[in-house]
């Protein structure tokens, strides 16, 4: 079985990137949106008692980073550069909130008639993120990708060139 994966004809290892920048590329996006719609000032706030400097640019400075960078994933776009203050991002809130939790992202508490109850999340989710990114950084962007596209384009620009040179 494993065989199919390595197989020329089928080549399944290049599509490894796609699931990782999707989720990656979302959920990146959907803290950002969240942060919007629940209000800035809100991230602002928590920012500015987690004593942060310079909270307001702060906030918007990381929200910025969560969607425009989870679009760049998302697209397969200039992963590399992108990947950089995403994991700033992500250590940034291990380092300062998750951490002190343990590795746990999920830690169930209670279950009460109102549904399950679970403690503050460890640092466990931030970690697959950066796995995910450095992944994505060594693989490339795989198919369906801008990142492919400006691929094929310098790949064909090569096949043009004299061969003399």
């Amino acid at each position: 079985m494993t065989d199919i994966f390595k197989s020329p004809k089928w080549n399944l290892q290049r599509w490894s990137p796609l699931p990782l920048r999707l989720i990656v590329g979302y959920g990146f996006m959907e803290h950002g949106y969240a942060k919007l719609i629940h209000g800035p000032e809100r991230f602002v706030g928590i920012l500015h008692t987690l004593g942060v400097p310079a909270s307001e640019l702060m906030a918007w400075a990381t929200i910025a980073v969560e969607l425009l960078g989870g679009l760049a994933v998302l697209l397969g776009a200039f992963i590399p550069l992108a990947s950089l203050p995403m994991a700033g991002v992500l250590l940034t809130a291990m380092f300062t909130v998750h951490l002190q939790y343990g590795f746990s992202a999920i830690k169930l508490q209670a279950v009460t008639p109102a549904g399950a109850q679970f403690g503050p999340p460890g640092y466990e989710v931030a970690l697959l993120y950066l796995a995910c990114l450095v992944a994505l950084v060594l693989t490339g962007s795989g198919p369906f990708s801008i990142g492919s596209l400006f691929t094929k384009r310098s790949d064909s620009s090569k096949a043009i060139r004299n061969p003399f040179d």
